[in-house]
């Protein structure tokens, strides 16, 4: 927002959509500050604050894959392979990416000084703001992931 179309430092955004965003960042961060990392106690959560740039990054990311696929079909429907749509196919590929085993040490290290979330919630939190998702998987107010319509955050 501070650069404009040919990288001139230009604040280009309305105060309205500066205002939306910075809502929309305070929700995704208050989201992530109540994630724990699975086998660690409270005080070990997330930050945020600090991770919030990679997580609109994945967020956009994810959201920008779903509608290029959609593109790349071209109006036809997705063959189904092995049972999967093709959006359940994407949507398995995302959490396969995030796959990680860690040690506890590293994981709490990590908590204070990397940007970027833990794996699991790379994956998880951001799957929980994406309708493709709920859509795909029949996801309900009964299974875990489930995050009701008016909590799911979408930044672009």
């Amino acid at each position: 927002s501070r650069y404009d179309g040919d990288g001139k430092l230009q604040d280009w955004w309305t105060d309205e959509d500066r205002a939306a965003f910075e809502e929309r960042t305070k929700s995704l961060i208050a989201q992530y500050d109540a994630l724990v990392p699975e086998g660690l106690s409270a005080e070990h959560h997330v930050n945020g604050a600090l991770t919030i740039g990679e997580n609109i990054g994945d967020l956009g990311g994810l959201g920008i894959a779903l509608k290029a696929y959609e593109i790349a079909l071209g109006g036809a429907e997705a063959p189904v392979i092995d049972g999967l749509t093709g959006v359940q196919r994407l949507l398995l590929s995302w959490a396969q990416v995030w796959q990680q085993k860690s040690r506890e040490a590293e994981t709490i290290r990590l908590l204070t000084i990397d940007p970027h979330s833990p794996n699991e919630f790379r994956c998880n939190q951001i799957l929980r703001n994406i309708d493709a998702f709920y859509e795909a998987f029949d996801v309900t107010e009964a299974d875990k992931l489930w995050l009701a319509p008016e909590e799911r955050v979408t930044i672009w």
